[in-house]
């Protein structure tokens, strides 16, 4: 098993521990070693908390890392999401691409390094999903697109074929593209 760092701990890293969760139902690929993040917010360390987890400290200073162990930016703001990858990457964490075991990868697919693919996505045959790019629950993504890296789709988005995005795109729930 690979260890992982779940990078924030609000509401969409609590569902990043969720895929990963199901992915080691699976086969067992990942341990997770804790949440870091700069800023928590009671809450949301109470949530972390109570699911089993800790708060390792954050990602500028007091926790520890062995080089190489893998991370994923569980924090919905794409050029923030970017920004903090860049300081992983600066202090020797490797980025995890994790798909759900209930999300459809068509043929030819390519997803990139620091990518979280949740449950019920469908992503159609040949299109791209850049690094570092979040796919929320049932988002549907159609064939020969190109989604750039830091895009996030939050829940129940469609995405027809051919479509395009731009670095660090948002597209909100349930909109169309």
């Amino acid at each position: 098993m690979k260890d992982l760092v779940i990078i924030g701990c609000g509401g969409f890293g609590r569902e990043v521990a969720d895929v990963v969760d199901a992915i080691n139902e699976v086969e067992l690929r990942w341990r997770t070693v804790g949440f870091v993040d700069d800023d928590p917010r009671d809450v949301d360390l109470d949530r972390v908390h109570r699911r089993g987890s800790t708060i390792l400290g954050t990602l500028t200073g007091s926790a520890p890392f062995a080089r190489g162990t893998h991370y994923v930016v569980a924090i919905g703001h794409g050029p923030t999401r970017e920004r903090v990858a860049g300081r992983a990457l600066e202090i020797g964490l490797t980025a995890a691409t994790l798909v759900h075991p209930y999300a459809s990868i068509g043929a030819n697919v390519t997803i990139g390094a620091g990518s979280v693919i949740c449950s019920h996505v469908d992503v159609g045959a040949d299109s791209t999903i850049g690094s570092h790019v979040h796919l929320d629950r049932a988002t549907q993504v159609g064939h020969d697109s190109i989604l750039a890296d830091y895009t996030t789709v939050h829940p129940a988005a469609v995405i027809s074929g051919s479509c395009r995005t731009g670095t660090a795109s948002e597209l909100g729930t349930n909109c169309t593209l």
